[in-house]
């Protein structure tokens, strides 16, 4: 029997009528939900950017632990799995709906949008400076005194624009420190091979197969990699299929043996070892320590 994330569905709790809504982080630790905890893994069905502006604190995501203080900033992912600690921090969290971004006019914006929330392209954690930091914290108190107090006709196409210009500015920041947010040809069929991985990677873990799927070579493949990321293909799949293991291993109440042929191994003694090769763990050790 599966024991399935609780997967967090986007609530206004405003307004119906908006796929965005903006929550005081300390305001978020305090909730006690009906269906789930905070404190626990769960999984999310919107995309959400978390903004620290006091104290300092850890965070986790994806099964990794972060450390904050003033200035951290997540860009967090739809279907990413994460969880909060009790902390004394403070901060902001914009959330937001696919359909709420695929409203921008622009399709050049949209297409940067999801390549900044996507965290095998670049780390979902920046540490802003002081001067981005006001900027981004400016912006994100022209949201909040729009979307809490102004609330008329305007006020969502006002947020958006805000929100807009928040995404733009930090693809800006994190374009300095990764190659691939500028104009790499190789990044369309680089997100194609991604979402195959993503989709595919339990049943078929060997890159010819993503070479032949696709329609290319194995060496075209690893120079899309290589040329976005600096890693190789095979690599590329190994991280996927490490991240969607340790999913199943914290989400599922099966055994280990039985987690290991779901995730495509034969022997799952090959399984045991393949994941502490990439992890420095082993399954079990990773369960008791999640």
């Amino acid at each position: 029997m599966k024991k399935k994330f609780k997967e967090i569905s986007f609530v206004n709790n405003t307004s119906n009528r908006f796929q965005f809504d903006c929550i005081r982080y300390e305001d978020l630790l305090k909730k006690n939900p009906p269906d789930h905890s905070q404190f626990e893994f769960h999984k999310l069905s919107f995309f959400a950017i978390l903004l620290f502006t006091e104290k300092k604190g850890q965070y986790n995501l994806n099964f990794n632990d972060y450390d904050f203080k003033k200035g951290t900033l997540f860009t967090l992912r739809k279907d990413n799995i994460h969880k909060f600690y009790k902390n004394n921090g403070k901060g902001h969290l914009l959330i937001f709906t696919d359909s709420f971004i695929l409203n921008q006019t622009s399709q050049v914006e949209v297409s940067k949008t999801f390549l900044l929330f996507n965290q095998m392209l670049a780390s979902p954690k920046l540490q802003l400076e002081k001067e981005d930091y006001q900027d981004i914290m400016n912006l994100f108190n022209l949201i909040r005194i729009e979307f809490s107090i102004a609330k008329d006709d305007f006020s969502m196409s006002i947020v958006r624009s805000y929100l807009q210009v928040i995404i733009t500015k930090l693809f800006r920041i994190k374009s300095t420190s990764y190659i691939v947010f500028d104009n790499n040809r190789y990044l369309p069929m680089y997100l194609e091979f991604q979402a195959l991985i993503e989709k595919e990677c339990f049943r078929h873990k060997k890159l010819s197969y993503y070479a032949n799927k696709m329609g290319v070579s194995t060496k075209t493949l690893n120079n899309v990699t290589q040329s976005v990321l600096h890693r190789t293909a095979k690599t590329l799949i190994n991280e996927v299929v490490i991240l969607q293991a340790k999913q199943l291993i914290i989400n599922s109440t099966d055994s280990l043996t039985e987690i290991a042929y779901q995730v495509g191994f034969e022997d799952p003694t090959n399984f045991f070892k393949y994941f502490k090769r990439y992890t420095g763990v082993s399954p079990s050790q990773f369960k008791l320590s999640s």
